[in-house]
């Protein structure tokens, strides 16, 4: 884990939020989510740099549009974000 996801995941664990429970690198179908909370369909993501070439925008526009297809709210942020 990065440092921005560990920062997340200790405010995100426990049910600290609402009582809404996080899992941490969901399988979803052939995709890996960073954050995901099944009550309410929301993943959450924490991109690093990989994420910001044309391959990794590429890769997460085809993960996104399978999310939202299936439903699922996606919420990304950077690592310099969190």
């Amino acid at each position: 884990m990065t440092d921005a996801e560990m920062l997340l995941r200790s405010k995100l664990r426990g049910k600290q939020l609402k009582g809404f429970q996080f899992y941490r690198q969901k399988i979803i179908d052939n995709y890996i989510v960073d954050f995901y909370c099944p009550k309410s369909k929301l993943a959450i993501e924490v991109d690093g740099g990989q994420h910001y070439s044309a391959e990794g925008r590429e890769k997460d526009k085809k993960r996104d549009d399978y999310m939202i297809r299936a439903g699922i709210t996606v919420l990304r942020f950077s690592d310099r974000e969190v």
